[in-house]
């Protein structure tokens, strides 16, 4: 049934859901510039203020970075990773990490119980590049692998909300690894946490999934503290 006139929202509003959604789905990628005003203006048929008043409003969410002379960027797949992102800036990579344990934890253990074989797949998959990039010195291409694997497993949990609030963490685990290999003794590839996660899910062992994602990250603490 359609919408009364009266019960229409405002054009604004409809224009900021569909830039969310081209953002949201992949159209536009992180960190990537959007389309400029002309094109956008021509492409959804609206007026340059209204666009502008969606953009803003993406912009205040954290979704979009407005670069004045440059153009707007991509700066969040959606308002939650948007503001974990700001949020991330207030707090330290101690508590960050000790609330990512949570969200790594239940991952694991919904991982274990819902997770299908091309799930195991691509993690043995991505598990594969990240030795590789290791073996090979390339950190961007590892750390970039890395986050990939963990995603993906919050993914395997079949809780699509744990997903977007465990991806909302990219940007700040992605800068924490590339800052961990740095140091002296740096293990880029454990087990804990990766290959023996993935066992583990595979034989659909929760208890043993939260065992080895919990010793990997207590790992990660001691690297913090020491």
């Amino acid at each position: 049934m359609s919408l009364s006139p009266s019960a229409r929202p405002p054009l604004a509003d409809e224009v900021t859901a569909k830039l969310r959604a081209m953002i949201h789905s992949g159209e536009w990628p992180l960190q990537q510039r959007i389309p400029s005003e002309s094109e956008l203006i021509a492409r959804l048929g609206v007026s340059r203020g209204t666009l502008r008043e969606a953009v803003k409003a993406l912009a205040h969410s954290g979704m979009l970075e407005v670069r004045r002379g440059d153009g707007t960027y991509v700066r969040a797949t959606s308002e939650i990773s948007g503001a974990a992102r700001r949020l991330f800036q207030d707090h330290t990579a101690e508590h960050i990490l000790e609330v990512r344990l949570g969200l790594d934890t239940q991952a694991a253990r919904l991982a274990a119980k819902h997770a299908t074989a091309d799930d195991v797949t691509a993690l043995r998959a991505l598990l594969t590049a990240r030795d590789q990039a290791w073996r090979s010195g390339d950190c961007q291409a590892w750390a970039t692998a890395d986050w990939g694997f963990h995603a993906r497993v919050a993914r395997a949990s079949g809780n699509p909300l744990l997903h977007e609030l465990y991806v909302s963490f990219g940007p700040a685990l992605h800068q924490d690894l590339l800052a961990q290999q740095k140091r002296p003794g740096f293990d880029g590839l454990p087990l804990e946490g990766h290959g023996i996660l993935v066992d583990a899910i595979e034989r659909g062992d929760a208890d043993a999934a939260v065992a080895t994602v919990n010793r990997n990250l207590n790992s990660c603490a001691e690297w913090l503290t020491s």
